[in-house]
């Protein structure tokens, strides 16, 4: 197994989920159950697996909720990134918990994804391919085959060292972002204040060459609304 570049990983929980509703009426996305088990839950059963030691989980919309449920988890151990006050969005969240939290580089991880991993774990086959003199970010993407609950058009073409670029608009893009990257903190300078979209850092990085991916060897679940739960429970029946 490839060796991680980080032993941390940042869990995005802090979003509304508004796509969930009416789950999401009492109970914050990440606490939603899947399978028998929260969402939050199959991310940091993940992380522990692949040896990642750290979690830092950003909380806003119910965050006594998240923290109560997670707080005392020891594997990964989990440090909380407070955003009651103002919900900052994916970028701004990464920036405000990156003041302390967070090392050089770290891994970045939506709190509702779930995946199955292939040979290697998705933390292994981003440590495989991470080149901090090249890269700002590597992001774990897989192709529509892989992508199960998607109905999308895609998100990137990727060329063949890797590089990044956004799909055309009218067009169909081979890759999908899995909501999982490996993020250094030179990402990050020179951010906009207050809550910002993680896109906005993103485009400058293509605009200097320096966002890539991987294909993830494994398969992704997009699970954003309710009705995507029944089928992505029977798939994970089947393995």
């Amino acid at each position: 197994m490839t060796t991680l570049v980080s032993d941390t990983a940042m869990l995005m929980a802090a979003g509304l989920g508004k796509r969930m509703r009416p789950l999401t009426a009492t109970t914050p996305k990440p606490l939603v159950r899947v399978a028998g088990k929260p969402l939050i839950d199959r991310a940091l059963d993940r992380l522990e697996e692949a040896g990642v030691a750290r979690a830092v989980v950003n909380v806003h919309y119910l965050a006594d909720a998240i923290e109560a449920h997670v707080g005392a988890r020891k594997a990964p151990a989990v440090t909380f990134s407070d955003e009651r006050e103002q919900l900052l969005e994916t970028g701004g969240g990464m920036v405000k918990a990156a003041a302390g939290l967070l090392p050089d580089p770290f891994f970045a991880c939506n709190a509702d994804s779930i995946w199955l991993d292939g040979p290697q774990n998705a933390f292994s086959d981003l440590s495989a391919g991470w080149d901090p003199e090249r890269m700002d970010a590597l992001l774990l993407l897989v192709t529509h085959a892989r992508a199960h609950n998607f109905d999308g058009s895609g998100d990137f073409y990727m060329d063949p060292a890797g590089q990044l670029t956004r799909k055309l608009p009218g067009r169909i893009a081979p890759f999908i972002y899995t909501g999982i990257q490996l993020v250094s903190q030179r990402l990050l300078r020179d951010a906009p204040d207050g809550k910002f979209s993680t896109n906005v850092l993103w485009d400058r990085a293509i605009a200097e060459g320096r966002l890539y991916g991987v294909a993830f060897t494994g398969r992704w679940y997009e699970v954003g609304t309710p009705a995507h739960i029944r089928p992505t429970e029977e798939a994970l029946k089947g393995g």
